[in-house]
């Protein structure tokens, strides 16, 4: 390895270090380890700019401000009190219900734009029944992760993949979706062990809110109909975003433009209820990870996964599947996808049946996000969320949940790839 190298590797850890063991807060670390990459010109600035993904940022900026302009309408209130009445004010079946509202909708919206509209609900019904929202926050992460996998647009990596092997919506819904809807149900059980059977609320919370009347809590009608108007838009421009030829983030920030411009509300306001520090986490995080890209550092790492399989198609698809989770776990699995689909169409060129690994790395890639709280942006947002509002889910206390389930559901993925690509 070259200077460089060691140079974009040493930073890489450093961050992760000092974000693991939360000695700085992760925006800083990253902030500090994408300006360290720049003054020791392990990459130029401009090399830096191509990899900082300002589509993602877009999409976060522009949902961010979708939604707090949305929530002035009260439909998020109206939303959870009906889902909780719906419930008899049982938290194990609110947290059904929200588990599978995020896993639904992570498969037609991105899992930014999921999150963020699951979060507000879920405060406000946590706060009703008096109980800590981190199980919950917890268990919608990993259902927008899990439920981005099934379609094209759920999550970036699959458009990527969609966009290069040339697969359409459908075929997502062929090959990715029946794994899922298998993972979805097993972490059902999961979190009902894990959580459900401690949840108690007494006869006092539940009879507060089966008194409830979710219309009451309806703001804005004008504001509530023109929500319900843009927020249907919004999951047609993202379904529809690539045979419109427009980025996702056009979809999101025109969203957000029409929303404030239609409803009056203050614009003040909604820039000031933006996770500013999600941002510039993703911004220095985007740089970093460049660094790793630029120097070939990524590379390297896709082309050992290949040889260590020896071109076995069999073997490779299992490899692809469990490096592409773990690595997706502590890396963006953008450039990690981006680095992948030359070397799977190089593969393809020499007559190789290259269709299972592409549906490998797409499992492994979407699912691994789950690894660690930094491994997908759904991770970062809900829990910079949750920290905002007292209740902070710490690196360590994400990874003890997350990784093991992430494991599981590579366990699961692996299993259905077995079963639907046998060994020739």
């Amino acid at each position: 390895m070259d200077v460089n190298q060691i140079v974009a590797i040493a930073v890489f850890v450093i961050v992760m270090l000092a974000i693991m063991t939360e000695k700085l807060h992760r925006s800083l670390a990253a902030i500090t380890g994408a300006m360290l990459v720049l003054a020791l010109h392990v990459m130029p600035f401009d090399a830096a700019m191509e990899h900082i993904d300002f589509n993602t940022l877009g999409v976060l900026l522009g949902m961010m401000l979708f939604v707090s302009v949305v929530k002035l309408s009260g439909v998020f209130e109206f939303l959870a009190i009906k889902c909780a009445r719906l419930a008899k004010g049982d938290p194990w079946k609110i947290m059904l219900l929200f588990v599978l509202l995020t896993a639904v909708l992570s498969a037609f919206l991105d899992n930014v734009t999921t999150v963020l509209l699951i979060g507000p609900m879920t405060l406000t019904v946590c706060k009703l029944l008096d109980i800590n929202p981190i199980p919950f926050f917890m268990t919608e992460i990993l259902a927008s992760n899990i439920g981005g996998t099934a379609t094209l647009i759920g999550d970036p990596p699959n458009i990527m993949i969609g966009s290069a092997a040339g697969y359409s919506f459908f075929d997502f819904i062929l090959y990715d979706a029946p794994a899922v809807v298998i993972i979805l149900a097993a972490v059902l059980v999961v979190f009902y062990f894990m959580y459900g059977r401690k949840m108690h609320v007494d006869d006092e919370h539940r009879s507060r809110i089966m008194e409830l009347d979710e219309h009451a809590q309806i703001k804005n009608q004008r504001l509530l109909k023109q929500s319900v108007v843009m927020t249907a838009l919004v999951v047609v421009g993202f379904m529809a975003h690539g045979a419109l030829g427009l980025e996702s983030c056009i979809i999101a920030l025109g969203a957000a433009g029409i929303i404030m411009l239609i409803s009056g509300e203050s614009i003040e306001e909604a820039l000031s209820n933006v996770e500013w520090t999600t941002l510039s986490f993703f911004a220095g995080l985007f740089v970093i990870v460049g660094a790793l890209a630029e120097t070939g550092v990524i590379g390297m790492l896709a082309n050992g996964l290949i040889d260590m399989t020896g071109g076995n198609v069999f073997i490779t698809m299992l490899v692809l599947l469990i490096g592409s989770a773990v690595i997706s776990s502590f890396l963006d699995n953008i450039p990690f996808v981006a680095t992948m689909i030359p070397i799977l169409l190089a593969m393809e060129a020499t007559g190789m049946d290259v269709t299972p690994l592409w549906w490998a790395v797409s499992l492994g890639a979407c699912l691994g996000g789950n690894g660690t709280l930094i491994g997908a942006s759904a991770n970062v947002v809900l829990s910079d969320i949750s920290k905002k509002h007292g209740y902070e889910i710490s690196f360590a206390t994400f990874f003890k949940t997350g990784f093991p389930i992430m494991l599981l559901t590579i366990l699961i993925a692996g299993v259905y790839l077995v079963v639907r690509f046998p060994p020739a």
